[in-house]
């Protein structure tokens, strides 16, 4: 009997593995490419039930935020990946870096490290001086010893080589190239223009300008797909201001789902304050989801951003966001005729399968000498 030489690649991230579409993408390139996949995350009570063409684990933790959160799933995560059969470790940025780190020593397996963004400068820790103290000394640590690792965008991965003299490369976020075309979704029973907003609902997104200038916006509604700590707080805004009819939240959906809210829509918003490099240095992958949907884009005005907006000519970049003023741009990028053309240009020269080359030759460095 033939012998399977299939490389074994457990693959772990703290989510519930039902919104992550990059880690979906890696997974299912790596199951392309001869891979045997197995992804490890974990389960909330309402976690829904998913289908990948790879394997998934998912673990019920006792505790869901803060640092025993992190405590008792890398614990967990390591004795699991010790328990489980290997020859590659994945880990999605710094919060599983330990648990595969201390596996791939003992196992002496490789490991490959996926930075989705500088995890000690996201706004939930940048202003924590302990939590922010504790995960830098974790990086200070591993990084230097990263011999095979990519992260979401350039200015990210300068930074980190800079820093630690390592070798990290890019991988962008962005869709696949022929996405599914869903059928006309009925966002709103009138007749007005939907403004969306995809993605985490935290602190720094920018969610609550949308909601300042919707008085200004009468023809608008604005949806937020999405779930996060500032959640209810927002929903408290939108009541205080009488907006229910008009500002919807949506919650957290499967990407699949997503998509059918993404091509639907009529301007996306990326509005992201500057209170920490994470968001300075981001390059969210709702761009990337707006653009295959061909969605005019009203986004904040920082560098990777620009980078791509300001090239395809297909949106609007904005650094100040008074009601009035934010809501003339949404009217103007939603009312006004999409750049076809440039719209085109980035779906031609953005997608996955362009990314994956990178991605694939990062996993062929683990067997050169």
């Amino acid at each position: 009997m033939a012998k399977n030489n299939k490389k074994r690649v457990s693959v772990s991230v703290t989510n519930d593995l039902s919104t992550d579409q990059r880690v979906h993408k890696v997974c299912s390139t790596l199951m392309q490419n001869n891979y045997i996949v197995k992804l490890i995350g974990r389960r909330h009570r309402n976690s829904p039930h998913l289908h990948r063409p790879y394997s998934i684990f998912r673990m019920r933790l006792l505790f869901n935020t803060g640092f025993l959160f992190y405590a008792e799933y890398n614990i967990r995560l390591f004795f699991y990946l010790l328990m489980s059969r290997a020859d590659i470790y994945l880990a999605n940025d710094t919060d599983t870096l330990t648990a595969n780190w201390l596996a791939s020593v003992l196992r002496r397996k490789p490991l490959v490290f996926d930075a989705h963004e500088m995890f000690p400068a996201v706004p939930e820790v940048v202003n924590r001086k302990f939590v922010k103290t504790v995960w830098t000394k974790i990086e200070d640590m591993l990084f230097p010893r990263l011999k095979h690792c990519y992260t979401v965008c350039q200015s990210i991965a300068d930074i980190y080589n800079a820093k630690y003299g390592i070798s990290m490369q890019v991988v962008r976020n962005i869709p696949p190239a022929a996405p599914i075309k869903l059928p006309k979704k009925n966002l709103t029973p009138e007749d007005k223009k939907v403004i969306l907003y995809q993605g985490a609902v935290n602190m720094g997104r920018g969610i609550e300008w949308i909601i300042d200038a919707m008085p200004y916006l009468e023809d608008f509604v604005f949806f937020v797909v999405g779930d996060g700590d500032i959640l209810d707080k927002l929903k408290a805004k939108t009541e205080a201001m009488h907006l229910q009819e008009r500002v919807f939240f949506v919650g957290k959906v499967t990407f699949e789902e997503l998509a059918s809210y993404t091509q639907n829509a009529d301007v996306g918003v990326n509005l992201l304050d500057n209170s920490s490099l994470n968001y300075y240095y981001s390059l969210p992958n709702r761009i990337f989801d707006y653009i295959r949907a061909t969605l005019p884009i009203v986004s904040v005005d920082f560098p990777e951003i620009r980078r791509i907006v300001a090239h395809y000519q297909i949106g609007t970049l904005i650094d100040h966001f008074e009601p009035a003023y934010l809501a003339n741009v949404i009217r103007q990028r939603a009312t006004q005729p999409k750049n076809l053309s440039g719209f085109a240009h980035a779906n031609a020269e953005l997608t996955w399968e362009n990314e994956t080359q990178i991605l694939l030759k990062v996993f062929a460095s683990i067997e050169s000498p």
